[in-house]
C-alpha cells in the first residue's frame, strides 16, 4: 500500500447526500474477488449510458476527473452495503481521499484499511469546496496527513482528526496485518516477559 504523508491534487466535486455503495460500484460487478478492473465500473449507472457509452456530462468522463486524486462528496459518504469493492474501486481509479461532512462507518473502515483516507470537514467548509470544484479548473488541495491539516485553494487552512492508529498505518503505507508484521520483534519482547496465563499442563 503507497504511503500517504503529503498529498496535492486537483479535485472533484459530486455533491450529492448519501452516495451509496451500490452506486460507487453497483452489485452486478462484484462476482470478483480481486481489485483488478473495477476501476472502470466504478459509478458505472452514473458514468455510462444503457448501451456502456461514455456520458460526456459526467465529471469522471471530463478531463479534471481523470486528474484529480481527491473527490469531494456529498454528506453520509458510503452508505448502504459493506461491500469493500467500493474503496476498491475507487483506489484503482486513482482516489486517495475523499471529504465529506460524514462516512458510513463500515465504508470509512474498509477506506482506511484500502490507504484512501476518509476526510470530514464541517458541512459549511463542504459546501465551499463543492461550490469551488463543481466545474473543474486548476484548484488544488493539499492534505498534510502528519499535521492533519487541509490547506484550501485561497490559502486558509483545517484541520481534521483521524485516530492515531489509522494514522500512522496510512503513513507508513500498511493495513493492520502489515502494522503487527512490522512490530513482530517487540511483540516477541512482550510475549516473553508475561508467562502465559493458561497452563499448558495436563
Amino acid at each position: 500500500m503507497e504511503k500517504f504523508t503529503i498529498l496535492t491534487s486537483h479535485y472533484i466535486t459530486l455533491p450529492v447526500a448519501n452516495i451509496d455503495t451500490d452506486q460507487i460500484i453497483p452489485a452486478r460487478f462484484l462476482k470478483v474477488t480481486g481489485k483488478n478492473g473495477l476501476a472502470g465500473n466504478l459509478f458505472y449507472d452514473w458514468r455510462y449510458d444503457e448501451f456502456g457509452d461514455p456520458l460526456p456530462g459526467f465529471i469522471l468522463n471530463r478531463p479534471e476527473g481523470k486528474r484529480a486524486k481527491i473527490l469531494v462528496a456529498g454528506d453520509n459518504f458510503g452508505c448502504g452495503s459493506s461491500r469493500e469493492h467500493a474503496p476498491w474501486a475507487l483506489a484503482g481509479y486513482g482516489f486517495r481521499a475523499i471529504i465529506s461532512s460524514s462516512f458510513a462507518d463500515i465504508f470509512r473502515n474498509n477506506a482506511l484499511k484500502n490507504g484512501i483516507l476518509p476526510l470530514i470537514v464541517t458541512a459549511e467548509l463542504l459546501a465551499e469546496l463543492s461550490g469551488s470544484g463543481e466545474a473543474g479548473g486548476d484548484a488544488l488541495l493539499t492534505i498534510d496527513l502528519a499535521g492533519q491539516t487541509l490547506l484550501l485553494p485561497g490559502g486558509r487552512s483545517a484541520g481534521f482528526a483521524i485516530d492515531p492508529f489509522n494514522k500512522s498505518c496510512l503513513l507508513e503505507g500498511v493495513d493492520s496485518l502489515g502494522y503487527l508484521l512490522q512490530r513482530q520483534e517487540q511483540i516477541a519482547v512482550y510475549e516473553a516477559s508475561h508467562p502465559p496465563r493458561v497452563s499448558t499442563r495436563a
